[in-house]
């Protein structure tokens, strides 16, 4: 017994350490955290509600459009793009957030 334990012990140990977080912006307390986010062109943000109130994710440019996101729910962009994208929330106009997409390194 006290082999396998060491074993995987040992094993638990020497595995790779995780891969970075995907980028996130959360959504809480009538805001975007953060309200400005840096990514490469081809990732995905995942934006998340944590808030007591549904809210949208909605691009100015009309480029993307959460629709409403309940509490705890979950909504996934990929951006592809470089460029600057502008967004606020359809239910609650003052709540605003940018994504700065980074052209893509060869």
């Amino acid at each position: 017994m006290r082999l396998l334990t060491a074993l995987f012990l040992a094993a638990a140990l020497s595995a790779p350490a995780a891969a970075s977080s995907a980028p996130t912006v959360t959504i809480q307390d009538d805001a975007f955290s953060p309200s400005t986010l840096t990514i490469a062109a081809g990732q995905t943000v995942t934006f998340v509600n944590r808030d007591d109130d549904a809210h949208t994710v909605t691009a100015t440019n009309g480029s993307f459009d959460s629709k409403g996101l309940d509490t705890h729910d979950t909504w996934r962009h990929r951006f592809d793009i470089a460029g600057t994208y502008a967004y606020f929330c359809q239910l609650h106009p003052f709540m605003k957030g940018t994504i700065v997409v980074k052209a893509a390194t060869p």
